[in-house]
């Protein structure tokens, strides 16, 4: 009998075109397809470094929507709880094809697919079996019905008992600075795990990373993960506070930090271990221009993280 998923992660899925190497977007002719969006990305990245996995989204019922799921599919990622939209495309969006990965592509989910998911595209069983959910407020931020979706998913998890994991994703946000807090703010104490960028919390609580972190571990919250992009990441506990710097490589990409450090965390490893796994899965991720290129297997994640230890190239070998 299949073993359900371990982690369920919900999500945009994005196709990503990726213009030919060397050449500015506005000139390229030749692209070559990836798979983007964030909840999609630390599926690929969880089920690559061996957990099992399921994503939960929605795309449309067009050629984009085939390749995403096949892509995830691929990686090993269970996507039977994903839902097919007759009525609104797949998501694409355009990138320049050089590493270093150092910006969020354009998002192009108004009116997509990825937007109309909603609370019956959540069935009761859809995180049967699991031990942890993973969120993120760039979904609630698409839609009223994608923010009533993410509610939904965590009343479940809930219920469920089980650990949920939040990632504010403000950056991708609308530019009303309420706006994005409004939606993602109420989220963030319902988590029992924040990732989050130090300038996220700022923008959402109003207070520093480290007040806002210290207010949420009054609550709910048992830790709060507060990434400093190409400088360092801080975990932020009851116990205390323990402190990883970034590996000497360009920044990495959200959501391949985020697994990384998951992946940490599913397999019970000590905090500061999961802050390095997690630097080093990013600091891969970051040679490529793709959000899922680069991510590693646990193999290829344990040679970088050692080979970054010892002040070394972390390429996949």
């Amino acid at each position: 009998m299949q073993q359900g998923p371990e982690v369920v992660t919900c999500g945009a899925a994005t196709l990503l075109m990726l213009a030919e190497p060397g050449v500015p977007l506005d000139r390229a002719a030749h692209f070559r397809r990836s798979l983007g969006g964030e909840g999609a990305a630390v599926a690929a990245g969880l089920a690559r470094l061996g957990h099992r996995t399921r994503w939960i989204g929605r795309v449309g019922a067009d050629p984009a929507g085939d390749i995403v799921l096949r892509e995830l599919r691929a990686d090993g990622v269970d996507t039977g709880y994903a839902t097919r939209d007759p009525h609104a495309a797949t998501a694409v969006a355009l990138r320049e094809g050089d590493p270093p990965h150092r910006a969020d592509p354009p998002r192009h989910h108004a009116g997509s697919a990825a937007a109309r998911l909603a609370p019956r595209h959540i069935p009761p069983d859809a995180l049967a079996g699991a031990r942890l959910l993973h969120l993120s407020g760039a979904t609630a931020m698409l839609s009223a019905d994608a923010a009533d979706a993410t509610w939904r998913l965590l009343t479940l998890a809930h219920e469920a008992g089980l650990t949920v994991s939040f990632d504010p994703g403000a950056r991708h946000g609308p530019d009303d600075a309420e706006a994005r807090t409004r939606t993602v703010a109420p989220l963030l104490a319902e988590a029992d795990l924040v990732i989050a960028d130090a300038a996220e919390l700022a923008l959402l609580t109003g207070v520093s990373a480290d007040d806002a972190a210290d207010d949420l571990l009054s609550g709910r919250t048992r830790a709060v993960i507060v990434r400093r992009p190409g400088t360092s990441a801080t975990a932020v506990l009851r116990s205390g506070r323990l402190t990883h710097p970034a590996f000497p490589v360009p920044a990495g990409a959200g959501p391949a930090f985020v697994a990384g450090y998951l992946s940490g965390w599913l397999r019970d490893v000590a905090v500061d271990q999961a802050l390095a796994e997690a630097a080093a899965v990013s600091a891969l991720a970051a040679r490529t221009a793709g959000e899922t290129d680069g991510l590693p297997t646990a193999a290829g994640r344990d040679r970088a993280l050692d080979a970054l230890r010892r002040g070394e190239d972390p390429a996949h070998r």
